[in-house]
């Protein structure tokens, strides 16, 4: 008698439950990246990336050492040499990529990028064009791959502090840049952008 109760109390149960109504879904809206988003807690988000990288497009455009040169300096910027030391999981490329687009547009020719990164692809073109599998384009041969003045790298780092009692959470930022001359591997530029956020914080980067 007792399982039998019991049989039809788990039936009952499960059929209530599939009769539930899931709670209403809210439409998902496009957000300035400008501005502090739907979901947001300590950790860097798109309004920082956004502002970081403006500031230090800024700042590299008023070096002399760097812009006022009689040949246009070549870069390289990307991700391989900026280290993510923080306690947040980011994806870097958001940071280099987003600084060396806005700073090829803003520099106008006053710099030039070398993409390390195509090394590999720029390579098997090459023995191609030599081999005559291919015609030379329209640019002609050159000697070897372009290489580089200067080479930025960076960091990020994090100082989290917690509170016991209420689960409140603190997070400082701080992000450094440095422009290497690849020859002499002096320091020609450096900047640093830092800030603190601090709440209930419970949001999931990935």
């Amino acid at each position: 008698m007792k399982l039998a109760t019991l049989f039809v109390l788990l039936t009952f149960g499960v059929l209530l439950a599939g009769c539930s109504t899931p709670p209403a879904s809210r439409a998902v809206t496009y957000q300035d990246v400008n501005s502090t988003g739907v979901v947001s807690g300590v950790g860097v988000e798109s309004q920082d990336i956004t502002s970081v990288t403006d500031v230090m497009v800024k700042d590299i455009l008023a070096t002399p050492e760097v812009v006022k040169r009689e040949k246009a300096a070549r870069v390289i910027l990307d991700e391989a040499h900026f280290q993510n030391e923080s306690s947040q999981r980011i994806n870097k490329n958001l940071l280099v990529d987003r600084l060396r687009i806005n700073l090829q547009r803003a520099a106008k020719g006053k710099l030039q990028f070398v993409s390390r990164e195509s090394a590999g692809m720029v390579a098997e073109e090459r023995e191609l064009k030599r081999q005559g599998m291919t015609d030379t384009g329209t640019i002609g041969l050159t000697k070897a791959q372009a290489g580089a003045d200067y080479r930025l790298i960076g960091r990020i780092n994090s100082l989290d502090a917690r509170s016991a009692s209420t689960g409140s959470v603190e997070r400082y930022t701080q992000i450094t840049f440095e422009l290497i001359d690849l020859e002499n591997s002096l320091s020609i530029w450096s900047n640093i952008y830092e800030f603190k956020k601090g709440g209930q914080d419970d949001a999931i980067y990935r």
